[in-house]
């Protein structure tokens, strides 16, 4: 598996990098429109407002789209997936092979550490998905 680079870590995002090395998905959720985003800010990007609150996320979420980059142990699979929370984020498949995979499969996050130590959110297919 290719080593992840470490996120850099902006003030605004630190509680979601520490929750990710914890083992827990955060995204933000604006108390005045409703409305989760990501990638994290303190600025709603739907309403403009700042009255913005983390939140954990469910962890599951179904398979927007993927690619697979590279050959053999070399090869990793770029994803986007769209959160039960509503919010889609860019990420990696793991621990699956890709070639099952198929666009609105069911994944679950898990969280992998990068070459800087602090963990990321990647996903696999949940039990049964990719048949």
């Amino acid at each position: 598996m290719r080593k992840i680079p470490a996120p850099r870590v902006m003030p605004e995002a630190k509680p979601y990098w520490d929750a990710a090395s914890a083992g827990q998905l955060l995204v933000k959720r604006c108390t005045d429109c409703g409305q989760a985003h990501h990638y994290p800010r303190d600025v709603c990007p739907f309403c403009l407002s700042l009255a913005t609150e983390w939140v954990q996320a469910s962890g599951g979420g179904t398979l927007y789209t993927f690619s697979t980059m590279g050959q053999g142990e070399d090869a990793y699979t770029l994803a986007y997936v769209t959160l039960d929370e509503g919010v889609t984020l860019m990420t990696n498949l793991v621990d699956c092979d890709p070639a099952k995979a198929r666009i609105g499969d069911r994944v679950r996050v898990k969280f992998e550490p990068t070459e800087g130590g602090t963990a990321v959110p990647v996903f696999t297919l949940e039990q049964g998905a990719g048949a």
